[in-house]
């Protein structure tokens, strides 16, 4: 690939000279998601040239990181065992970088894929495993996601489960504002996004908030910037 070359012996600079270039860690962070089609790529990036995409996903197969699957219709990338070594980092840099995000701005979008990744960043397993299996619901927007929380971790589908509680689907089915960061923040109790409007509970016990918010919440570093923004 042409990658830049540092001219130092380091595994930093090695791993630049793979994911280093723009866009890289964007394609990457998709794909940890779950395997997508040159489409499904150009759709969750809107902004990057097709020439670019390109470029950057021959880039990355060079460099081991994806791989192309044949299907019986097309063919998808998928991460490689070496590329999923990068899942780590990713999440270590959407908390890093949770806290200076600031506000969205009006030409700003949140993807499925970005907001799955998001979830998966503030996502706290200690704390998920002293409470009980819980699925959550979530809509932002067009968005909607379903996040199973049990002893095992988390799961995160897009779209909706089965229709209602009653009938085995999430226990906590709520719409929220892109303030919902607020909450993952401790901004924002649970209580006040619900007065406030910055969540909408559609089905569940409201009560249920409260656990969503532990089990999904980023603690800024001391001296972090404090406008933080999904």
């Amino acid at each position: 690939m042409t990658a830049r070359n540092y001219g130092q012996y380091c595994g930093v600079v090695s791993a630049l000279e793979l994911v280093g270039e723009r866009w890289a860690l964007l394609i990457v962070r998709d794909l940890l998601v779950g395997p997508r089609r040159y489409g499904d790529l150009k759709k969750g990036l809107p902004r990057i040239p097709t020439n670019i995409l390109s470029t950057r996903l021959k880039e990355l197969q060079q460099a081991g990181v994806v791989r192309r699957v044949p299907l019986a219709h097309g063919l998808v990338y998928d991460l490689t065992e070496y590329g999923r070594g990068l899942e780590d980092v990713v999440l270590a840099l959407g908390r890093w970088g949770f806290q200076a995000m600031g506000e969205q701005g009006e030409d700003e979008i949140v993807t499925p894929d970005s907001m799955t990744m998001a979830f998966r960043t503030a996502f706290t397993p200690d704390v998920a495993r002293s409470q009980p299996a819980t699925v959550y619901e979530v809509h932002i927007g067009d968005i909607v996601l379903t996040l199973s929380v049990d002893e095992l971790g988390l799961t995160v589908a897009r779209g909706s489960t089965t229709p209602g509680i009653a009938t085995g689907g999430a226990n906590l089915v709520f719409a929220a504002s892109p303030r919902i960061h607020e909450i993952i923040s401790g901004e924002l109790s649970p209580e006040s996004a619900i007065a406030g409007g910055t969540v909408r509970i559609l089905d569940g016990d409201a009560a249920l908030l409260e656990q969503f918010a532990l089990a999904f919440h980023l603690e800024p570093a001391p001296g972090a910037v404090r406008a933080i923004a999904v």
